[in-house]
């Protein structure tokens, strides 16, 4: 069995949660205080560029440490 599809799938599958619990506390907090969603769209932004981030990491490991 190929483990580095299945760290793939497993970085694929934690990018999607952490990105859909950071874009749900957004909208949970811009529901409470709609005149901060300029200054919590920055946050979303930054926080959705370092999961992503992490996940091209971990892709371009996958690829470096396949055997």
């Amino acid at each position: 069995m190929d483990l580095s599809a299945l760290a793939l799938g497993m970085a694929t599958l934690g990018v999607s949660i952490g990105e859909g619990l950071l874009v749900s506390a957004y909208l949970n907090s811009t529901a409470r205080q709609p005149e901060l969603q300029s200054k919590l769209l920055t946050g979303v932004f930054l926080g959705v560029a370092f999961i992503e981030g992490t996940f091209f990491v971990t892709l371009g490991m996958t690829f470096l440490f396949r055997g």
